[in-house]
């Protein structure tokens, strides 16, 4: 009937073959790295966690060099919208990044004590 639709049976199967290597194929770039994803979410867990703590942006910059200050910035400002919407009061930190728990000086056994 339309002699031009017609296929080759070896270019059927060339192209199947094609798409079933493809299918399983991963070309990098295609998706998104899960790993910056998660770091993402990290850095707006932080800042709302910062918000809820009671602490600035710069202090919350400050103790997290490492998270990405435009997801730190985001969570913070997510968390800032829903403790207004919910009337929620923050919980100051107790635990300050430069307090270090404090060391049990015991002496070492056979050690005199001086004095």
């Amino acid at each position: 009937m339309f002699p031009y639709l017609r296929v080759h049976p070896s270019r059927l199967l060339v192209a199947a073959m094609a798409v079933v290597v493809l299918t399983g194929c991963e070309i990098p770039g295609i998706w998104p790295d899960p790993r910056i994803a998660q770091r993402e979410e990290e850095s707006k867990a932080i800042g709302g966690a910062c918000r809820h703590a009671l602490r600035g942006l710069e202090d919350c910059y400050t103790l997290n060099p490492k998270a990405s200050k435009a997801a730190v910035f985001a969570g913070w400002k997510e968390m800032d919208a829903y403790m207004r919407e919910n009337k929620l009061e923050g919980a100051p930190s107790v635990i300050d990044r430069n307090e270090k728990p404090e060391k049990k000086s015991t002496p070492a056994s056979g050690a005199r004590d001086p004095g």
